[in-house]
């Protein structure tokens, strides 16, 4: 579909049935008195996602237009009557639901302005702001032995973060391309995700029988989890980051007990949370603390779509973060 000709309308990718995905224009939304419009520059893509695209029992299809993109960045378009801090023109990025799309609206205090130093760079706010509440959460201290369990762009920016803290950190993935950017990332020791016992071994001999003060579990499935409690040390923390979503799991809670892990739930749900989290990312962005620039391997237009989900279902060598780039 050629980009629409009518300034009132917008695009928006609709995700019809499960595996279907169409463009579809419609009508400029207009925002609330406390909301702002955004023109959309690009959004990331979300390994959340993927259930609602493969399709579960509990989706109804279509899924509304423009959702589940919920990691936009853009340029204010149009302001409510008491979204008066922000400026049409002005770079935005932060919280809106519906971000697959040219134009997506959402709440004035949702929203941070990005600096001039991020100029002609994404910005996909929201997992950056997920990134630092999770770091934030884990206490990570100078000195201690932490590991990342998954290492795709979520701990690939975990690691960056513990490094400059100056922890020592153990990469586990399953992916020999992801362990690669894991070393490039900073990761003193890495290891692949395959024998539960032999990874272990492998971090108990690392540690020299200590095991790990943080461990942090970032893939979001059962197995890994569990391997998570056991690299553990005694009295440590178990970060929990992985988006689990796929129903219920067995946890090795005999295991907590044993050793007196604090297992925390990193995911925040206040948005001015998030809020706090986006400003705390462009902050250590500044400050060369973190770097997610070579993650973001993979850029795609809406009418693309399709093929951004395939590689992000897929994940083939050389994919860690994809965006949907609308050309402006």
């Amino acid at each position: 579909m050629p980009p629409v000709q009518n300034k009132d309308d917008y695009r928006a990718a609709v995700i019809t049935a499960p595996g279907e995905v169409k463009i579809k224009e419609s009508h400029l939304p207009e925002p609330k008195e406390d909301e702002v419009r955004i023109k959309i520059e690009g959004c990331g893509i979300c390994a959340s996602n993927i259930p609602v695209w493969e399709g579960r029992d509990w989706f109804e299809y279509p899924i509304p237009a423009g959702n589940p993109g919920h990691e936009a960045w853009g340029i204010v378009d149009k302001v409510g009557s008491n979204a008066k801090n922000f400026t049409p023109g002005e770079r935005v990025t932060g919280l809106s639901y519906n971000a697959y799309a040219t134009h997506d609206i959402a709440k004035a205090s949702d929203l941070v302005v990005l600096p001039d130093f991020l100029d002609n760079k994404p910005f996909p706010g929201e997992p950056l702001g997920c990134a630092m509440n999770i770091f934030s959460r884990s206490d990570i201290q100078k000195g201690q032995t932490i590991a990342v369990v998954g290492s795709g762009f979520l701990g690939l920016l975990l690691i960056q973060l513990a490094k400059s803290a100056g922890a020592r950190v153990i990469a586990i993935s399953r992916r020999d391309f992801s362990l690669e950017m894991a070393k490039k990332a900073g990761a003193d020791e890495c290891i692949t995700m395959d024998d539960h016992y032999q990874i272990i071994e492998k971090v108990k001999q690392i540690t020299e029988g200590k095991f790990c003060e943080r461990v942090i579990e970032a893939t979001g499935k059962e197995w890994p989890l569990n391997l998570s409690i056991e690299l553990t040390a005694e009295k440590g923390k178990l970060i929990v980051a992985g988006f689990h979503q796929d129903g219920m799991r067995s946890v090795n809670v005999q295991m907590l007990n044993w050793r007196g892990i604090d297992m925390i739930n990193a995911h925040e749900r206040e948005p001015e949370k998030y809020v706090e989290g986006i400003k705390a990312a462009i902050d250590a962005i500044q400050k060369q603390e973190m770097d997610p620039f070579p993650f973001f391997t993979h850029g795609y237009s809406l009418e693309e779509m399709d093929a951004a989900y395939k590689d992000l279902t897929e994940r083939q060598d050389g994919f860690i973060k994809g965006v949907i780039i609308n050309k402006q």
